[in-house]
């Protein structure tokens, strides 16, 4: 009999979590019948074309109480009914003591709609993000006697206080996160070494085939062929745009290369500022978010992926980033950083180069050898392809999910 999951995530859909759409629609090919529910509306102007792939039905939380003071009356009191509600409201009492925060009182008010609107035969519920979705899903869960299971990834994990952290795991029946780092963490605060997987997101090669690169072995001397870098990510500090900036700023200038950037995000406005200041105006094109054909087909045009990704001082960081395995599925050869689950994806000097964080001057360094060195590039690039397609294919991933939800 297939089973019915209800995924629950802060925003759907969204194009920077490919990886989450990605997800979806393999388990839905696989036979769990899906419904979603987001904590936020969408903010995107486009989605990707797997969007339009995926069947299951999608529904909004009240984003805000006072959006929907009547919807949010009306469920309240229809779960107040519910045998483990007084459970659920316990809870909720102890985590706001320790979070004294609009936020958490609005993450228990959309705990109340999920469970008051959910369908009787439901049998998971499964949170995206082990930040704030979590919470509404373990709320919801305790209401209405469910099990719940989730996903973690990179800033839900690290900017949360510990003692939220041990107590969902001591609730949650299993958790899947997408690095070793992650899973060495969150074991740590689990009452038991079996409640963590580790389970990469991988790629899905049918959509990432690999096909010719239109690069030729340009080294930056020649005027009308610039060396074409390329980096996928939202200006957030976390992804150390900032920095990148400064290095591309110090190359020498008889070096002839042109930056693309692609994504929303926050800091887009001062990084631009940047950039004129720096006097890199002319020698960067700034695509904004794009779905997920178009930053395909600039995978195939480049000649190299740079991602300055940092840690930053809330703790927020990168995991594995899916757009390093997306860049390295097409032979692109990646420079990054050696935070957080890079290095696991990336071998330094086999299967591209690693630079520390926040260390503008050496990352500069790296551009510089792999501007002038396109069969570095190439040799590396090659590399990378046939490691992400070895060791990291999604459908292992997705096994593994299945199993679980399975399971019980």
């Amino acid at each position: 009999m297939s089973k019915k999951v209800t995924v629950i995530l802060k925003g759907y859909p969204r194009l920077s979590e490919t990886f989450i759409a990605q997800e979806l629609l393999a388990l839905e090919k696989r036979g769990l019948k899906l419904s979603l529910i987001s904590l936020r509306h969408p903010t995107d102007s486009s989605t990707h074309p797997i969007h339009q792939e995926i069947k299951a039905p999608v529904s909004y939380l009240p984003e805000y109480v006072y959006q929907e003071p009547s919807r949010v009356l009306k469920s309240w009191w229809k779960v107040r009914s519910l045998p483990g509600y007084k459970k659920a409201r316990s809870i909720f009492f102890k985590d706001l003591k320790r979070d004294k925060t609009t936020n958490r009182i609005r993450r228990f008010a959309q705990a109340c709609v999920l469970a008051a609107e959910l369908p009787d035969e439901v049998d998971w519920l499964y949170a995206h993000f082990l930040h704030t979705p979590s919470s509404v899903t373990r709320y919801a869960a305790f209401m209405r006697n469910l099990p719940w299971c989730g996903s973690a990834h990179a800033k839900d994990i690290w900017t949360t206080p510990e003692w939220e952290l041990r107590e969902k795991l001591a609730d949650i029946k299993w958790l899947a996160t997408c690095t070793k780092v992650n899973v060495d963490y969150l074991s740590s605060l689990s009452p038991d070494n079996d409640r963590v997987d580790l389970v990469y997101h991988g790629l899905d090669f049918d959509r990432f085939d690999k096909v010719g690169n239109d690069q030729v072995l340009r080294d930056g001397t020649a005027t009308d062929q610039p060396v074409t870098l390329i980096s996928v990510g939202r200006a957030v500090p976390k992804k150390g745009y900032d920095d990148l900036l400064k290095a591309l700023a110090v190359l020498p200038k008889t070096l002839n290369w042109h930056f693309v950037h692609i994504g929303g995000g926050t800091l887009s406005k001062g990084l631009k500022l940047q950039s004129e200041s720096l006097g890199l105006t002319d020698k960067i094109t700034w695509m904004g978010a794009q779905p997920q054909e178009i930053v395909l087909e600039q995978y195939r045009k480049a000649d190299l992926f740079v991602l300055a990704s940092r840690i930053t001082e809330d703790g927020d960081r990168d995991g594995m980033p899916n757009v390093l395995m997306e860049a390295q599925s097409q032979a692109l050869a990646c420079l990054s950083t050696s935070i957080s689950a890079i290095p696991e994806l990336i071998v330094d000097g086999e299967t591209g180069l690693l630079v520390p964080p926040q260390s503008p001057k050496e990352l500069s360094q790296a551009i510089e050898r792999l501007i002038i060195d396109p069969k570095l590039r190439y040799k590396l690039g090659q590399a990378g392809a046939k490691r992400v397609r070895d060791d990291f294919s999604m459908k292992r991933g997705i096994d593994q999910l299945i199993t679980r939800f399975m399971a019980s």
